[in-house]
């Protein structure tokens, strides 16, 4: 089985809006993302995982690749 790139792309996650009046789940998941404060960025590698995590508080944040 050939291997795949091993090229893991970085995403860049700021968070631009509070999540102060969102549900409890939004709330840990940008918990989780290690984000605390307003503008913080934080880097992570791309997976699904993540995605799935970045498209529940999409209207929270913004992501660069």
């Amino acid at each position: 089985m050939p291997k795949k790139k091993e090229t893991s792309k970085s995403l860049r996650v700021t968070l631009t809006k509070s999540p102060i009046g969102y549900t409890k789940d939004q709330k840990a998941t940008v918990r989780a993302l290690g984000l605390r404060r307003m503008n913080q960025t934080v880097e992570h590698t791309d997976s699904p995982a993540l995605r799935g995590m970045l498209n529940k508080i999409i209207h929270l944040i913004k992501v660069e690749e």
